[in-house]
Protein backbone atom coordinates (compact mmCIF):
# COMPACT_ATOMS: atom_id res chain seq x y z
CA UNK A 1 0.00 0.00 0.00
CA UNK A 2 1.68 3.16 -1.21
CA UNK A 3 0.11 6.33 0.15
CA UNK A 4 0.43 9.76 -1.37
CA UNK A 5 1.87 12.58 0.77
CA UNK A 6 -1.55 14.03 1.61
CA UNK A 7 -2.83 10.55 2.55
CA UNK A 8 0.18 10.06 4.84
CA UNK A 9 -0.68 13.31 6.65
CA UNK A 10 -4.33 12.25 6.91
CA UNK A 11 -3.23 8.89 8.32
CA UNK A 12 -0.90 10.53 10.84
CA UNK A 13 -3.66 12.81 12.14
CA UNK A 14 -6.24 10.01 12.08
CA UNK A 15 -3.98 7.84 14.25
CA UNK A 16 -3.88 10.62 16.86
CA UNK A 17 -7.64 11.08 16.61
CA UNK A 18 -8.48 7.35 16.81
CA UNK A 19 -6.15 6.98 19.78
CA UNK A 20 -7.77 9.93 21.53
CA UNK A 21 -11.46 9.28 20.75
CA UNK A 22 -11.52 5.72 19.45
CA UNK A 23 -12.51 4.82 15.92
CA UNK A 24 -16.25 4.90 16.59
CA UNK A 25 -16.01 8.17 18.52
CA UNK A 26 -14.17 9.89 15.68
CA UNK A 27 -15.82 11.43 12.66
CA UNK A 28 -14.63 12.62 9.28
CA UNK A 29 -15.59 16.11 10.44
CA UNK A 30 -13.29 15.71 13.50
CA UNK A 31 -10.48 14.62 11.21
CA UNK A 32 -11.06 17.52 8.82
CA UNK A 33 -11.06 19.97 11.74
CA UNK A 34 -7.71 18.63 12.97
CA UNK A 35 -6.34 18.92 9.43
CA UNK A 36 -7.81 22.44 9.13
CA UNK A 37 -9.72 21.61 5.94
CA UNK A 38 -13.36 21.09 4.99
CA UNK A 39 -14.76 17.58 5.48
CA UNK A 40 -15.79 17.39 1.83
CA UNK A 41 -12.18 18.05 0.80
CA UNK A 42 -11.06 14.90 2.60
CA UNK A 43 -12.98 12.75 0.14
CA UNK A 44 -10.60 13.80 -2.62
CA UNK A 45 -7.98 11.73 -0.76
CA UNK A 46 -9.93 8.97 1.02
CA UNK A 47 -12.97 6.84 0.25
CA UNK A 48 -14.13 6.79 3.87
CA UNK A 49 -13.06 6.79 7.50
CA UNK A 50 -13.02 3.01 7.24
CA UNK A 51 -10.37 3.17 4.53
CA UNK A 52 -8.05 4.83 7.04
CA UNK A 53 -8.70 2.01 9.52
CA UNK A 54 -7.86 -0.42 6.71
CA UNK A 55 -4.55 1.39 6.10
CA UNK A 56 -3.74 1.07 9.81
CA UNK A 57 -4.77 -2.57 10.30
CA UNK A 58 -3.47 -4.03 7.05
CA UNK A 59 -0.33 -1.90 7.19
CA UNK A 60 0.85 -3.08 10.60
CA UNK A 61 -0.25 -6.64 9.83
CA UNK A 62 2.12 -6.50 6.85
CA UNK A 63 4.91 -5.32 9.17
CA UNK A 64 4.27 -8.28 11.48
CA UNK A 65 4.38 -10.71 8.52
CA UNK A 66 7.66 -9.25 7.23
CA UNK A 67 9.30 -9.73 10.63
CA UNK A 68 7.85 -13.24 11.01
CA UNK A 69 9.31 -14.23 7.64
CA UNK A 70 12.69 -12.91 8.75
CA UNK A 71 12.50 -15.17 11.81
CA UNK A 72 11.37 -18.19 9.80
CA UNK A 73 14.20 -17.71 7.28
CA UNK A 74 16.88 -17.55 9.96
CA UNK A 75 19.06 -20.58 10.60
CA UNK A 76 19.59 -20.38 14.37
CA UNK A 77 18.95 -22.62 17.36
CA UNK A 78 15.25 -23.09 18.27
CA UNK A 79 15.49 -21.21 21.58
CA UNK A 80 17.12 -18.30 19.78
CA UNK A 81 14.39 -18.39 17.15
CA UNK A 82 11.76 -17.97 19.86
CA UNK A 83 13.79 -15.08 21.30
CA UNK A 84 14.05 -13.53 17.85
CA UNK A 85 10.29 -13.89 17.25
CA UNK A 86 9.62 -12.00 20.48
CA UNK A 87 12.17 -9.31 19.61
CA UNK A 88 10.92 -8.84 16.04
CA UNK A 89 7.26 -8.63 17.07
CA UNK A 90 8.09 -6.18 19.86
CA UNK A 91 10.16 -4.07 17.46
CA UNK A 92 7.03 -3.50 15.35
CA UNK A 93 5.02 -2.65 18.46
CA UNK A 94 7.72 -0.28 19.74
CA UNK A 95 8.00 1.47 16.39
CA UNK A 96 4.20 1.90 16.23
CA UNK A 97 2.65 1.88 19.74
CA UNK A 98 -0.35 4.03 18.78
CA UNK A 99 -0.95 2.06 15.58
CA UNK A 100 -0.66 -1.19 17.55
CA UNK A 101 -3.22 0.11 20.02
CA UNK A 102 -5.66 0.88 17.19
CA UNK A 103 -4.88 -2.43 15.43
CA UNK A 104 -5.49 -4.40 18.64
CA UNK A 105 -8.69 -2.64 19.66
CA UNK A 106 -10.41 -1.22 16.60
CA UNK A 107 -10.02 -3.89 13.88
CA UNK A 108 -13.50 -5.24 14.64
CA UNK A 109 -14.95 -2.03 13.17
CA UNK A 110 -13.76 -2.90 9.69
CA UNK A 111 -16.82 -3.68 7.64
CA UNK A 112 -16.00 -4.09 3.96
CA UNK A 113 -12.76 -5.96 4.54
CA UNK A 114 -13.46 -7.48 7.97
CA UNK A 115 -13.55 -11.10 6.78
CA UNK A 116 -10.32 -10.57 4.80
CA UNK A 117 -8.65 -9.09 7.88
CA UNK A 118 -9.87 -11.89 10.15
CA UNK A 119 -8.38 -14.41 7.70
CA UNK A 120 -5.12 -12.48 7.69
CA UNK A 121 -4.98 -12.55 11.51
CA UNK A 122 -5.73 -16.28 11.49
CA UNK A 123 -2.98 -16.86 8.94
CA UNK A 124 -0.48 -14.98 11.07
CA UNK A 125 -1.52 -16.87 14.18
CA UNK A 126 -1.20 -20.20 12.35
CA UNK A 127 2.25 -19.33 11.04
CA UNK A 128 3.40 -18.33 14.54
CA UNK A 129 1.81 -21.51 15.91
CA UNK A 130 3.71 -23.63 13.38
CA UNK A 131 6.95 -21.90 14.29
CA UNK A 132 6.38 -22.40 18.03
CA UNK A 133 5.46 -26.06 17.47
CA UNK A 134 8.66 -26.57 15.46
CA UNK A 135 10.71 -24.97 18.22
CA UNK A 136 9.09 -27.10 20.91
CA UNK A 137 9.52 -30.25 18.83
CA UNK A 138 13.20 -29.50 18.11
CA UNK A 139 13.86 -28.98 21.82
CA UNK A 140 11.76 -31.98 22.95
CA UNK A 141 9.65 -29.69 25.12
CA UNK A 142 6.10 -30.66 25.98
CA UNK A 143 3.54 -28.46 24.23
CA UNK A 144 0.07 -29.20 25.56
CA UNK A 145 -1.77 -26.60 23.52
CA UNK A 146 -0.07 -24.92 20.57
CA UNK A 147 -3.16 -22.75 20.01
CA UNK A 148 -3.28 -21.49 23.60
CA UNK A 149 0.49 -20.95 23.75
CA UNK A 150 0.43 -18.96 20.51
CA UNK A 151 -2.54 -16.84 21.56
CA UNK A 152 -0.91 -16.21 24.94
CA UNK A 153 2.32 -15.02 23.31
CA UNK A 154 0.60 -12.86 20.67
CA UNK A 155 -1.82 -11.33 23.18
CA UNK A 156 1.07 -10.44 25.47
CA UNK A 157 3.16 -8.99 22.65
CA UNK A 158 0.31 -7.10 20.96
CA UNK A 159 -0.75 -5.47 24.21
CA UNK A 160 2.77 -4.52 25.28
CA UNK A 161 2.20 -1.06 23.76
CA UNK A 162 0.45 -0.28 27.05
CA UNK A 163 3.70 -0.68 29.00
CA UNK A 164 5.82 1.13 26.45
CA UNK A 165 3.59 4.21 26.29
CA UNK A 166 3.77 4.57 30.07
CA UNK A 167 7.55 4.06 30.32
CA UNK A 168 9.13 5.46 27.18
CA UNK A 169 12.53 5.88 28.81
CA UNK A 170 12.95 2.19 29.68
CA UNK A 171 12.00 0.33 26.51
CA UNK A 172 15.02 -1.99 26.65
CA UNK A 173 14.19 -3.02 30.22
CA UNK A 174 10.52 -3.56 29.35
CA UNK A 175 11.43 -5.59 26.26
CA UNK A 176 13.79 -7.75 28.35
CA UNK A 177 11.16 -8.18 31.06
CA UNK A 178 8.45 -9.21 28.57
CA UNK A 179 10.83 -11.65 26.87
CA UNK A 180 11.92 -13.12 30.22
CA UNK A 181 8.34 -13.51 31.46
CA UNK A 182 7.23 -15.21 28.24
CA UNK A 183 10.23 -17.50 28.07
CA UNK A 184 10.20 -18.36 31.78
CA UNK A 185 6.46 -18.93 31.67
CA UNK A 186 6.79 -21.19 28.64
CA UNK A 187 10.02 -22.95 29.46
CA UNK A 188 10.29 -22.76 33.24
CA UNK A 189 13.74 -23.78 34.40
CA UNK A 190 14.72 -24.88 30.85
CA UNK A 191 15.25 -21.25 29.81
Amino acid sequence: MELKEKQKKILEVAIELFKEKGYVGSSVRDLATKLNIKAASLYAHIRSKEEILEWICFGIAQDFFVELQAVKNTEIAPKEKLNLLIDKHLSVVLKNPDVTHIYSNEWKHLEERLSEFVELRKKYQLEVEELISEIYHAQNWELKSPVFTTRFILHTLNNSYFWFKRNTESTIEITDEIRDKILYGLLGNQK
